[in-house]
Order: C-alpha cells, then sequence, then structure tokens
C-alpha cells in the first residue's frame, strides 16, 4: 500500500485541511532533484507497492565506469555540474524544503492548540452543568456532548500521529535526496522495512520506533556504538526500541545512528517536529483520561446479558463439576461452574472457578489460567473482563475458558505456593498417587487443562520484584513465536519452560501450545498492564477466527530476547538496584549496590553483557544468593536445546 494512501486511511476526514500535505513535500523534493543525475530515481521504492526490478546504486555504478572505460576513459560526464555548485543547489533546496515543512508544522500546531484549548473549556463546562435533578432530555443531551468531547479528544489524541508521520517520511526523503545528490557515487538507498509487515513503509516503522505520537513515555534511541545483535534475526528492521530510560524524564530524547546514521539533517527535522505542542503535549490524554472517567462516573452500566434466574444464583450454588465437559455445556452462552481437584482435611472439595464462553460455532478452544502462583493476581481481571465483556458468545467461533484462580489455596493464603508451600508451576503434569499439591496439580491438567487446543498462563512477578510486560515463549516453536509477538508485550524471552511448568506439560503431554504472560507485579490490580495484555489475548483469538476483530498492534516493537537469566548478589545486606523494568543496560554498567546494616558499601554490581532489563528485585533486604535483575539479551539467533531464565 502506498504510504500516502496509508495517512489516508489513518486520517480523519473531517480534520483533512489540517493534517499536514504530505503530498506536497514529496512533489517539491521529487520536482527540485530533477536536475541532478537521478539521485531520487528509487523515491517512490519507500512504498513497496512500486518496488520495480532495478540495479542498485552500486551496480548503476560499477556499469557507468564500464561504459565510460570502452568509450575511451571518459572522466566526467558534461552534464554534470560540479561539486561546489551541486552542493550550493542542495542547501537551496533543503532550505525551501525546511520552509515548507516549517509551514506545514504550524498549520497543524494552530489546529491542535485550537482543539486542545475547547476541549479544556468543554470539560470544565460539562463538570459544572452537572446535575441530579437533570430531566431525562437535559441528561439525554449532557451526555450527547460528552460523548461528542470523548471523540473529539480521541481523534485529538490520534491526529498527530499521521502529521507527523507525514513529516517524518517526506523529511526522510529529503534527506536521502539531499544525500544522493551531493554524493552520487557513493550512496546507498537504504530501505528500514520490517520483515514481520513489508506493507509498512520502513521509515515510519523508524518514526513509530521514536514513540513521538505516544507521547506517554519518554523514547531512547540505544547509542551509536551498541551492538546490532539482532540483524540476522529480522534483517531488515533497524534494532531501535521504544523503551523508558531512568535517565530521562518528560519529553526529552536522545537520538543515534543505525545502518549509516541518523544524519544531522534528518535530526534537525526532527527537532522542528518534536518542538511543536502536538509533538509533546500531554494535555489531551490528561482530557480524555477525565472525560472518560467522568462517562463512567456519570453514565450507568450496561448489565450483561444473562439470565434473570442466572442474577439469582450465588456462586457457591454454581453447579460443581468433577470433569470438565464442554460438550454438555449450551452454545452461545457463558457458563460458570466450579471443578473439584481436590479435598481438604475436612473432606471439603478443593474447587477451582471456571467460567466457559461456548460460541455458536466450532473453533478452537482457548484456556486462560491465572493465579497459579496465588499471588500474582492481574490475570484475574483479565479473565473477568475478556469473558464477560469483551466476548460475545453469539459471534464466538469456538470456546474460551477462563480459570481465575487455578491455586485456590494458595490465593487464599495470599502466598505463591500451595497450602503446602510448593510451587505448582514445577510440579506439572502431577502425580495421580502423590502428595497434595501433586493430586491437585495432576488433577488440574487432566480435568482442565487437556481440553485445550491453545493455552494462555497467565502469571506476574514474584513479591519483593517487579516485571515488564513480558511474554516466555520458545520461539523455536512457530505457533508459540507466533502468539508470543501477537500478545504485543513490552519484551519476548526465548524459553523452552522449565521442568514442571504449566506451559512445559501442556505441551509434552497433550500438545498444545502454551506461552507465558509474565502482567506486572504481585499482590496488586494494573489495570494499564491488564489493559495490554487483553488487547494481546483478543489478537490471538482473533488470528485463529473465534473473534471477528482485527488485530491491534502497540505503538511499539516488542524486544525480542534470545536467552535471559537472573543475576544474583554473592553476600547480604540492603540491596538498591538502579535501573528501571524496560530499559537498556551497557556491559559494566553498575546496576545494583549492597551496603550493610551500617550503612557502608559493601559490594557493587554490574551488568555483565548488554541487555534489557525484563524485572528486578525491589525488596532492599538481601541475603546471600537474592536476585539483583533479570537481564534479557538479544543475539542475532536462538540458541539450539533447552533455554531457561532460571525463574524460580
Amino acid at each position: 500500500m502506498k504510504f500516502a494512501k496509508q495517512l489516508g486511511l489513518r486520517s480523519i476526514p473531517s480534520w483533512a485541511p489540517y493534517y499536514l500535505d504530505y503530498k506536497s513535500l514529496k512533489h517539491y523534493i521529487k520536482t527540485s532533484f530533477k536536475e541532478f543525475d537521478g539521485p531520487l530515481e528509487s523515491l517512490e521504492s519507500l512504498d513497496p507497492e512500486e518496488v520495480e526490478p532495478r540495479l542498485n546504486l552500486q551496480e548503476q555504478h560499477q556499469h557507468v565506469v564500464a561504459a565510460s572505460s570502452a568509450a575511451g576513459s571518459v572522466k566526467e560526464s558534461k552534464s554534470k555540474v560540479d561539486d561546489a555548485t551541486r552542493e550550493a543547489s542542495i542547501n537551496i533546496i533543503v532550505e525551501g524544503f525546511k520552509a515548507l515543512l516549517w509551514a506545514e508544522l504550524e498549520k497543524v500546531n494552530a489546529r491542535y492548540e485550537a482543539q486542545e484549548r475547547v476541549a479544556g473549556v468543554t470539560m470544565e463546562r460539562l463538570n459544572a452543568s452537572w446535575r441530579v435533578n437533570f430531566t431525562p432530555a437535559e441528561l439525554k443531551q449532557w451526555r450527547n456532548d460528552l460523548t461528542v468531547l470523548i471523540l473529539n479528544l480521541e481523534y485529538l489524541r490520534d491526529s498527530p500521529a499521521s502529521s507527523i508521520h507525514g513529516a517524518q517520511e517526506g523529511s526522510s526523503s529529503a534527506n536521502q535526496g539531499a544525500s544522493l545528490g551531493g554524493n552520487s557515487d557513493s550512496a546507498t538507498l537504504t530501505y528500514y522495512g520490517t520483515a514481520a509487515d513489508p506493507e509498512v513503509p520502513g521509515p515510519l516503522a523508524m518514526f513509530n520506533a521514536l514513540g513521538i505520537h505516544g507521547r506517554n513515555t519518554p523514547t531512547i534511541y540505544l547509542p551509536s556504538n551498541y551492538p546490532e545483535p539482532a540483524s540476522s534475526l529480522h534483517p531488515q528492521e533497524p534494532f531501535i526500541r521504544n523503551v523508558q530510560s531512568p535517565n530521562l524524564h518528560g519529553k526529552h530524547m536522545f537520538y543515534s545512528n543505525y545502518y549509516g546514521g541518523i544524519s544531522p539533517l534528518s535530526l534537525e527535522f526532527w527537532k522542528m517536529v518534536t518542538e511543536k505542542t502536538f509533538a509533546k503535549s500531554e494535555k489531551d490524554e490528561r482530557l480524555l483520561a477525565e472525560a472518560r472517567t467522568l462517562w463512567r462516573k456519570r453514565t450507568p452500566v450496561v448489565a450483561e446479558h444473562v439470565s434473570p434466574l442466572l442474577l439469582s444464583v450465588d456462586p457457591k450454588d454454581f453447579p460443581v463439576w468433577d470433569n470438565l465437559d464442554l460438550e454438555s455445556l449450551p452454545s452461545g452462552r457463558l457458563t460458570r461452574l466450579w471443578v473439584v481437584l481436590a479435598e481438604d482435611a475436612m473432606s471439603t472439595p478443593i474447587r477451582v472457578p471456571v467460567i466457559v464462553a461456548k460460541g455458536v460455532r466450532p473453533g478452537p478452544v482457548v484456556g486462560l489460567t491465572a493465579a497459579l502462583h496465588g499471588n500474582e493476581l492481574n490475570g484475574i481481571p483479565l479473565t473477568h473482563r475478556l469473558v464477560l465483556q469483551e466476548i460475545q458468545c453469539q459471534a464466538l467461533h469456538g470456546i474460551v475458558v477462563a480459570v481465575p484462580v487455578a491455586n485456590v489455596p494458595g490465593y487464599l493464603a495470599q502466598q505463591r505456593g500451595f497450602s503446602d508451600g510448593t510451587d505448582l508451576n514445577r510440579l506439572m503434569p502431577g502425580k495421580k498417587n502423590g502428595t497434595t499439591s501433586q493430586v491437585y496439580s495432576f488433577n488440574l491438567m487432566t480435568r482442565i487443562v487437556r481440553h485445550f487446543t491453545h493455552l494462555i498462563d497467565l502469571h506476574t512477578a514474584s513479591k519483593g520484584r517487579v516485571n515488564s510486560l513480558y511474554v516466555r515463549a520458545n520461539m523455536q516453536n512457530p505457533t508459540t513465536r507466533h502468539m508470543a509477538r501477537l500478545q504485543n508485550p513490552q519484551i519476548i524471552v526465548h524459553n523452552t519452560s522449565p521442568d514442571g511448568s504449566l506451559r512445559g506439560a501442556a505441551m509434552q503431554e497433550y500438545n498444545v501450545p502454551a506461552i507465558t504472560v509474565e502482567i506486572g507485579d504481585p499482590s496488586r490490580f494494573q489495570k494499564r498492564f491488564v489493559k495490554s495484555a487483553i488487547l494481546g489475548v483478543t489478537n490471538i483469538l482473533s488470528h485463529l477466527k473465534m473473534v471477528e476483530d482485527e488485530h491491534e498492534v502497540q505503538d511499539y516493537d516488542p524486544v525480542v530476547c534470545a536467552k535471559s537469566y537472573w543475576i544474583f548478589t554473592k553476600g547480604g545486606g540492603i540491596l538498591n538496584v538502579l535501573p528501571d523494568v524496560n530499559t537498556w543496560v551497557r556491559k559494566g554498567e553498575l546496576i545494583a549496590t549492597l551496603h550493610n546494616i551500617f550503612g557502608q558499601e559493601e559490594h557493587r554490581y554490574f551488568a555483565p553483557e548488554d541487555g534489557i532489563v525484563v524485572g528486578k528485585s525491589v525488596d532492599p533486604v538481601c541475603q546471600s544468593g537474592c536476585r539483583i535483575l533479570h537481564l534479557g539479551v538479544v543475539s542475532d539467533r536462538f540458541p539450539e536445546g533447552k533455554m531457561d531464565d532460571g525463574h524460580l
């Protein structure tokens, strides 16, 4: 798809006159460089549809040299202008482009600031005008006004992206034109495409990596001398990631170069863009959050469409089964039930809650398990929202089975392990005749998990640690690799699963493709992480053709780590881990300090190699062998055989 068409699809029609005019910028570049010897011959190749087989510049150069030699060693064509004239002409063209770009940015910025002011005034008016004694007509009008405000704020939030993409694309073209025009003998056009989606223009992908249009987290480009280990994994994708930096706050950006570098001219163009309000303001996000909060507060929630009889049923009265029998459940409906996995010392059944959304047409059976570690809770609201709000059983192909709490004794005790302290995620597939925890694990596998065709196991960090939103998956397996990417995490870690894990047992015992999704921190609900994880799960359902929704992607690509491991302390004391999660560290960089109880520094810990912080310890009380941080390492290939991160 042509880039101009992509911009058109991104655009809001009623706001079209206020977008940056990408076509005029492109036309200026194309016509301005006509006097040179084909420096922009490949300009249209920025749109993959228009790429045609042709000799690259180096081959053209070789042919020219050969032809010149045959003609009598002609040293230089009469049509070429000398270097000084060429450079002066290019400078004039570049200055003209900058003037055009500046005018377009001013137009976009004026529109953005005006709309932002109007939205702020409207928000104040709606807050001030609310009354509990509205007439039905007044209430309807008030809600209509709030709906329009939310819609306009969503437009306001999204509209800068189209203008920024257009500015970036035009600037890239101008920079390439200047480079080729200035030194056509040695220049090469580099196409920054993405292996995952070749239809996305490469420069667009680069600018997405800048994260300017998201404006919700600072963005960092890795230093120019940072190694580029992932080139063979993604040969056409620049190793540039949207990551948070502990040293950057607000809207500061640090740029560096890759694949030949981002030139000073490009940096000058980016500076022009990022100085504008629409590229750095967060007011639209704040207003949108306030408007949505006001909507939730003042607009009644539509109740789930369930049978009136079901509304009067106490959870204790939901049916109790010894085995999950999906065939016997009614199609096109949501069913809540209990499945017994063991008995306690009072002969009382230990049962897990199960929510089944069964569609009206056949399809895969996707299972979601949460709280297999009893204090890892973020998966619980994910399962509730997914099956109770996001999925419409009448439109579902297949079945979604959610187990909100897989480790009921651990959940009730607010602890990671089972009632006997055992880690269930190291006992799978359990034993039919074994300890209580082994029997519980065996029944979880045989009574519930074996019915799945795909498994998404939801976890968080353990007590005293924090995590990024990341996925552990066997990246050598095509199915789980694709599931991991669809999940849209911040980081993906190649991991073949430790012995005894639910994920590993599902794949080994029942050939069920499975991934583990780590959703933030323990013993709490984190709405931002939960929302992102839900997006990933619905992507997987969409890919399996279970729901009609199209795939949605984040504003960043995940960092794919070929391996990862924990770094441990040698001694005990008071631990302070310095880098934040989802940030890069360099080899030799200070990552932690250890002080004794008298405040004296005992030891410093340094990064053993370049990598990204997947998770880390936040508990300062440290004994010998405590965890410091979980380091993800990007390499040019995935290692063969078993790969475990030492996660306990």
